[in-house]
């Protein structure tokens, strides 16, 4: 349903959260999160220009989250990398298609409902809710003391 960009940008943003006002460098989110540090810094670099990240050059530098957790929804970090692909017109690019067919109509619809529920689901959330079974899982080092 989302891109893996936008998957790698949730997996940090997720990490920042939990490491608070600690600057982290993409090395250290890269090791944690399981990102190859490469791509993770574009993806980094994309959510400092949507201003869901803030960057600290130095010594003790890195990346800190610009705005509370619970002020960041999942939607807010989706739609700084990679929106999700809303249906305005046509696909087919038919001629005369001024608005949805059915088919089109509940494609879009679908995509609205996702969006809704994404919005409705805050960075703080996904770190207080509770870990389900066991096994290599990215995320689930978050409250190790990696880093």
């Amino acid at each position: 349903m989302i891109s893996q960009t936008a998957e790698y940008a949730l997996r940090a943003v997720v990490f920042l959260a939990d490491r608070a006002d600690v600057p982290q460098t993409t090395q250290q989110i890269a090791k944690v999160t399981c990102v190859p540090a490469g791509y993770l810094a574009k993806v980094m670099q994309g959510l400092r220009r949507a201003g869901l990240v803030a960057a600290q050059r130095g010594l003790h530098g890195g990346f800190t989250l610009a705005r509370p957790a619970d002020e960041l929804t999942v939607l807010d970090v989706v739609r700084a990398v990679d929106p999700l692909p809303r249906i305005e017109r046509c696909p087919l690019g038919l001629s005369g298609h001024q608005t949805l067919c059915p088919l089109h109509r509940r494609l879009d619809g679908a995509v609205a409902l996702v969006e809704k529920a994404l919005s409705e689901s805050t960075i703080a959330e996904l770190l207080t809710e509770p870990k389900r079974g066991k096994g290599p899982k990215p995320l689930c080092s978050l409250t190790s003391s990696d880093g």
